[in-house]
């Protein structure tokens, strides 16, 4: 065979899921001659990613490769390979290639310059089917048929396919409206296939608002705060977790946003432990509490004392609610009590939003249940990508890159089971 020549496969696989993922497996795979068919549960593919791309379609992030990677936490070790192979260099040349350039923000975030996701997928999908690879929408996967055929519900009837391997890019369970239900986890399961139970990630958190706090600032944002993990109830100092520096969200049910999201998983986890988590906010991060003290204690003359902290702190509205919100009446008229308060408020968090309204989730395949192909042990032929496999990731391009990685990873596996069958 010549050197400029691509292998000839007379195999068809099937990719079941229209994200990110599925649809960087079925490029990899068509462009090397594979006969591919992608199904989709939606009218439509890539639902949530249009979704991701309504404030600005973050595709990945351009900080250095080893802070890069170390995002993915637990997995990060796992996934380097695969996010090595096609990082955010390597992306943002996909997308020039694919004709749609990209810029970096002032935050290092990347974006096409059109700020949008709606050009990107239309270029992507007449890509797609240029190469060949057929779609089939409204098909929700249902698991397998007795005979090992695959089995969808499309509209009132039933439909069996025989594949020579399948690609699983089916999301986790955040935004199931979209399509990513996490109805595939007992179907994998009953199969042998090991996967950790699915948690909302980058969510947002429960706090038991008082009625009048509740409806005067539910909506309002949060800004320019700082938030440390307290855990003062497991032996642990409040400075054991560094803390981060943002904005957030009050909400009716609590509290959510990018500070908080990026908080997430230990949040989360040690509510799993012990019920809740008491959480620091700094309202006045620039400002030592030394100098906080000075400035509430100066005299306020016939001034209110709000009209005293809004002046001298810069502490009014939401921030000004939550220190009479969190703070005893006496606390709050006594000047280094107030003052401590403003450097670091203690607010527990009792719950975390339900996973359906989750940026994204956590759980999924364990990756010791797969081999490095990301083909599943327990069923020879099955390839998991995407959000269906166990990692998380904070928001600001993590979360797409590795879909965007681990997609191609799969599909290069795919690539490397059919080269050894018979």
């Amino acid at each position: 065979m010549k050197a400029d020549m691509k292998p000839v496969f007379s195999n068809i696989v099937a990719i079941i899921g229209g994200g990110p993922a599925g649809l960087m497996a079925a490029e990899i795979l068509s462009n090397a001659g594979v006969s591919v068919d992608l199904y989709d549960a939606m009218p439509t593919v890539g639902r949530k990613f249009l979704l991701a791309g309504k404030g600005g379609l973050n595709l990945t992030h351009s900080e250095a490769a080893e802070p890069f990677i170390a995002r993915y936490a637990e997995q990060q070790h796992t996934l380097r390979p695969m996010i090595a192979a096609f990082d955010a260099t390597a992306l943002r040349c996909w997308c020039d290639a694919l004709g749609v350039p990209t810029f970096v923000g002032s935050s290092g975030r990347v974006f096409p310059v059109s700020m949008k996701a709606a050009p990107m997928l239309r270029a992507w999908l007449h890509r797609l089917r240029t190469q060949g690879v057929r779609f089939h929408m409204r098909h929700a996967w249902r698991g397998w048929n007795d005979d090992g055929s695959l089995c969808f519900a499309h509209h009132d009837s039933q439909v069996s396919v025989h594949t020579d391997a399948t690609l699983l890019a089916l999301g986790g369970g955040s935004w199931a409206r979209l399509g990513s239900d996490g109805a595939w986890v007992p179907w994998l399961q009953d199969r042998g296939v090991d996967v950790a139970p699915l948690q909302p990630a980058n969510c947002g958190f429960d706090v038991a608002w008082g009625a009048y706090f509740k409806e005067k600032y539910a909506g309002q944002p949060l800004k320019s705060v700082a938030i440390n993990i307290a855990a003062l109830d497991d032996g642990l100092s409040a400075g054991a977790t560094p803390a981060q520096f943002g904005e957030c969200m009050i909400t009716e049910n609590g509290i959510e946003g990018s500070l908080i999201y990026a908080m997430s998983a230990p949040l989360r986890d040690r509510i799993t432990q012990q019920g809740h988590v008491q959480i620091r906010l700094d309202l006045a991060p620039g400002k030592s509490v030394e100098r906080i003290l000075a400035e509430v204690s100066h005299p306020r003359g016939s001034r209110s004392l709000s009209s005293h902290l809004q002046s001298r702190v810069g502490i009014t509205g939401v921030k000004a609610g939550l220190l009479r919100e969190l703070l005893t009446k006496e606390a709050f008229n006594t000047p280094h009590l107030l003052a401590a308060a403003i450097k670091s408020l203690p607010l527990t968090l009792i719950a975390t939003r339900p996973i359906d309204e989750a940026i994204s989730s956590a759980g999924g395949v364990r990756f010791d249940a797969l081999n490095a192909d990301l083909m599943t042990e327990a069923v020879p032929g099955l390839f998991i990508a995407g959000e269906m496999l166990d990692w998380e990731a904070p928001t600001g391009g993590y979360l797409l890159n590795a879909c965007f990685s681990t997609g191609r990873h799969a599909a290069h596996g795919v690539l490397n089971w059919l080269a050894q069958k018979p």
